[in-house]
């Protein structure tokens, strides 16, 4: 008996469905292709995954809280244009740029959150009209055209960054090591901290939740701006990666990060968010782009993918969250 209570445990955890989901996608690709398990094809999937995973991660406590924000794939690109057009005019260190590019986005995450939190607009308004204006932003201030980056391997800070190093047959990248501690630091916050605690009961029952002392806007704000922030940092380890600092990248990045933390069983009206879920979730689109290409699938078929998983795991949770509140 005490067994299977620890089963029935198991099985109504949000991580559990999409726990399972990958674990089968993987043995999938890997029976139709067995290269999908190759070391190269692994560390190219590692490397494409983190830069959409440090979004994601910030995504999760944002939903958490009960909010979106669909500004983040429009400063995952404006974010590198603004620290490679200060570094190519010559007039400030790569670093300096960097800064100002993680201070800008800041203060947009700051505005997002005033909006919502002050003039009670709700947050996939305002987020969606901040889409557009910084996403004109960067296509104004290059007009349109890629920023230079060539020389960024002689930074030491894109090395810091982006750096590649071997562990055995596999080639990693420094930023999955940026995404490992992103991703222990913001489980630790969401599950072992009082911030966590305000995080969950600010998309709970917000008026309950200030009625027991919780600061909801100081919350919410803090909220939007790490949100922002990891965002522009994911998207200049892009641009270093890639060599390119494009005004148009990110593009529909914030309905896949969406997509992720959903899956990963984060609520969608907010109050309850898990870490682990969402970086299972990430894996499970990466590793679905990733694999459907290697199998003969065409590479636009991809959103019928990301659509059929989404409806599944929504009814997966659905359905587990009702027998975890029947008792069964």
């Amino acid at each position: 008996m005490e067994n299977r209570t620890v089963l029935q445990q198991m099985i109504s955890r949000p991580e559990f469905g999409p726990f399972v989901l990958l674990i089968a996608e993987i043995l999938v690709f890997w029976a139709i292709n067995p290269a999908f398990l190759s070391p190269g094809n692994i560390s190219n999937t590692l490397a494409f995954t983190v830069e959409l995973g440090l979004i994601a991660l910030a995504m999760t406590l944002l939903m958490t809280s009960g909010e979106f924000d669909l500004s983040v794939g429009s400063v995952f690109g404006f974010a590198p244009v603004v620290m490679w057009t200060l570094f190519n005019s010559g007039t400030t260190s790569l670093e300096v740029g960097f800064l100002a590019a993680l201070l800008i986005a800041a203060g947009i995450g700051l505005f997002n959150g005033v909006f919502v939190t002050r003039l009670k607009i709700p947050s996939f308004l305002v987020t969606l009209g901040m889409l557009l204006v910084v996403r004109g932003s960067a296509l104004f201030i290059t007009s349109g055209f890629p920023q230079r980056t060539w020389n960024a391997g002689d930074q030491w800070l894109a090395e810091v960054l982006v750096g590649d190093f071997m562990v055995g047959p596999f080639r990693l990248y420094m930023s999955l090591f940026w995404f490992i501690l992103a991703a222990v630091l913001l489980h630790y916050l969401l599950t072992r901290t009082k911030a966590g605690n305000w995080i969950q009961a600010a998309g709970g029952n917000p008026n309950a939740a200030m009625a027991r002392g919780v600061n909801v806007v100081r919350t919410k704000l803090g909220l939007f701006m790490l949100s922002s922030m990891l965002a522009a940092f994911a998207g200049v380890i892009s641009s270093i990666r890639t060599s390119a600092a494009n005004p148009n990248s990110g593009t529909g990045y914030e309905l896949e990060v969406i997509a992720m933390v959903v899956i990963g069983g984060t609520a969608l009206a907010g109050g309850r968010g898990t870490i682990i879920g969402t970086v299972l979730g990430i894996f499970i689109l990466r590793v679905m782009r990733n694999g459907i290409v290697l199998i003969g699938v065409p590479g636009l078929a991809y959103n019928i993918f990301i659509g059929a998983i989404i409806l599944g795991m929504m009814a997966l949770h659905s359905w587990l969250e009702r027998r975890h509140n029947a008792g069964v």
